[in-house]
């Protein structure tokens, strides 16, 4: 489902692949060999499944082909493109752009972290700059500080420059009484949760208004609070391998309670358990990216 997703407007798509935009629409409007999808302003949008056609085009290219040999070649026999694994090379720009943010955050350089973050909402959608890059910006943030590359004060730094950026993000998005309501409980309250933030983002994007209140610590307490906000969606995240007996025991007594309320599990714990192991719990929990996220929210859901 993933694949067919638009999700790179074409400055994006012609950054990735090294050709010029104007070049990539004319191929388009010559050869035809992929119908990019639309989105509300007329835009054109790129799925995976277009990337990875234009880049087995320009690989021909490349071998010598011409641009409508390619395109017939294509068309004679598409396995030969689906035998062929692309991938995009350390050249990417993607990768360099992500790279020239983590060094600009680390090196606390405001000016350049404003063009760089400017450059990359002027590229790529929303969702894929909050999600893909900055998930895997602060990432390598978490992953470098444990490592000892850098220290508490680049982490905070870093970390909290992106994360205010997605929370201004959140707060933008306009506010509908009518839209599906989703309560969030971090469980562990004194963590940073990035897992959270960005699941958070994705919800409030397809309309369901997030309420974030932290850890729950009964029963009666939650009880009251659902009867407050009347919620159709509850998440909770478990990141302490520890606290999971007990957010589990309270997964089984909403569920049982609550027959009407979709009730959602994440965090690293949630995700640490063992396939044999999730018994019970298995369709409560989410998954881990946007494509598992998608399909979880669409099966439950109805916007």
């Amino acid at each position: 489902m993933d694949d067919q997703e638009g999700k790179y407007n074409i400055k994006a798509a012609a950054l990735m692949l090294g050709i010029q935009p104007g070049t990539l629409r004319a191929w388009e409007r010559r050869y035809q060999m992929i119908a990019p999808v639309r989105n509300e302003a007329g835009h054109r949008l790129y799925t995976e499944e277009h990337i990875k056609i234009l880049q087995w085009l320009i690989k021909k290219v490349n071998q010598g082909f011409t641009i409508s040999q390619a395109v017939s070649l294509l068309g004679h026999n598409q396995s030969l493109m689906d035998s062929e694994t692309l991938t995009l090379n350390q050249g990417n720009p993607l990768i360099n752009i992500t790279d020239s943010l983590y060094e600009a955050l680390t090196h606390f350089e405001h000016e350049r972290i404003a063009e760089i973050i400017n450059n990359m909402f002027s590229i790529f959608t929303m969702e894929k700059v909050i999600i893909d890059i900055f998930g895997q910006i602060l990432k390598k943030i978490e992953d470098s500080f444990v490592s000892g590359k850098i220290i508490p004060a680049q982490k905070y730094f870093s970390s909290s420059l992106i994360k205010a950026r997605i929370t201004m993000i959140i707060n933008s998005f306009p506010i509908n009484v009518h839209h599906n309501k989703a309560i969030c409980i971090n469980w562990a309250e004194d963590q940073d949760n990035t897992d959270l933030l960005l699941f958070t983002f994705y919800l409030q994007k397809r309309g369901v208004q997030v309420i974030n209140i932290g850890k729950i610590y009964s029963e009666g307490e939650h009880n009251q609070i659902t009867d407050m906000i009347h919620p159709d969606l509850i998440i909770i995240f478990c990141e302490v391998q520890e606290e999971l007996t007990e957010v589990l025991s309270l997964v089984k007594h909403l569920s049982l309670k609550h027959r009407d309320i979709t009730i959602g599990l994440g965090g690293k714990a949630i995700t640490a358990i063992k396939p044999s192991e999730k018994g019970q719990y298995a369709s409560f929990i989410f998954g881990q990216t946007r494509n598992e996220w998608e399909m979880w929210l669409l099966e439950r859901m109805v916007f």
